[in-house]
């Protein structure tokens, strides 16, 4: 795969001297999902909000499809219209009047003409299903719609990687497979997609590669199956395995997996091979 974006010996303090991120080495593919775990304060959102250009590195870089990011007017611009980020409280990204002037902001603000902006916006909020709400204001719509408003914020700029602070976060199981489907989509269309989360059952399924972090450091990056396979690094970052993981691991003991040679990432798949072996 191609190399989307490089972060070489990223280092990041806050002016109170708490350093978040300690010298991190990370390659991002064009076109991969990356999850990324690690508990709260392990430099997860930290590391976002550098990709992004909202925070820039105490020492270190970044590189966007080979080239350095810089920090001025026309180097933000630019990393912003190919990285854009979807945090995980949509209250704090949304602050239009309406839903159109939301989404239409992001465009305007990236130079696009109002009438390409309209267009651009119009495309955002029918590929989200939320077009009917176009004109309803955004802070009294309910916490699923306010997350299709702020992933459609980001769409509108039509970056190349997507970032998502938990994305699953506060939703109802029915928002958060709803979310899941739009995150394939999404995938399926070539972006790249990097995302943080708690769901360890979700991350398993979904991700291409898993990097996991510990205090502010990178322990690790591999297959989801080699992350989760490692007990001495999920004991160091406060991970547990995925339950489909687990089950599978102890149907394996007991000699019940067949045939099978490949983790199931899911539980259709791994009924699929509890039934073979029945059958």
């Amino acid at each position: 795969m191609n190399e989307l974006m490089k972060i070489e010996g990223l280092t990041f303090e806050y002016p109170d001297g708490y350093r978040a991120l300690d010298h991190i080495d990370l390659d991002i593919y064009s076109g991969e999902k990356l999850a990324v775990l690690g508990a709260n304060g392990a430099g997860k959102s930290t590391l976002f909000l550098n990709m992004n250009g909202i925070h820039s590195p105490t020492s270190g870089r970044i590189l966007l499809e080979g080239k350095p990011v810089t920090y001025d007017k026309k180097g933000l611009i630019h990393l912003r219209k190919n990285v854009g980020i979807v945090f995980q409280d949509p209250d704090n990204q949304i602050f239009a009047s309406t839903v159109y002037g939301e989404v239409s902001f992001g465009a305007l603000n990236l130079g696009y003409s109002k009438e390409e902006a309209r267009e651009r916006t119009l495309k955002a909020l029918e590929y989200m299903n939320i077009l009917d709400l176009k004109d309803r204001p955004p802070h009294y719509l309910s916490g699923g719609q306010k997350k299709m408003v702020s992933i459609a914020d980001i769409l509108v700029m039509d970056p190349k990687l997507i970032i998502f602070d938990e994305p699953t976060a506060a939703l109802d199981p029915v928002n958060a497979e709803n979310l899941e489907m739009i995150l394939k989509k999404i995938s399926d269309e070539g972006r790249t997609v990097v995302l943080s989360t708690h769901d360890v059952d979700f991350a398993y399924r979904w991700a291409d590669r898993i990097a996991v972090f510990s205090k502010s450091r990178l322990c690790a990056v591999g297959t989801p199956e080699e992350v989760f396979g490692n007990e001495e690094l999920l004991e160091q970052a406060n991970l547990k395995k995925p339950a489909v993981y687990e089950i599978y691991e102890a149907l394996k003991a007991k000699g019940i997996t067949g045939r099978s040679t490949e983790c199931p990432k899911d539980v259709e798949a791994l009924k699929s091979i509890i039934y073979g072996h029945v059958s």
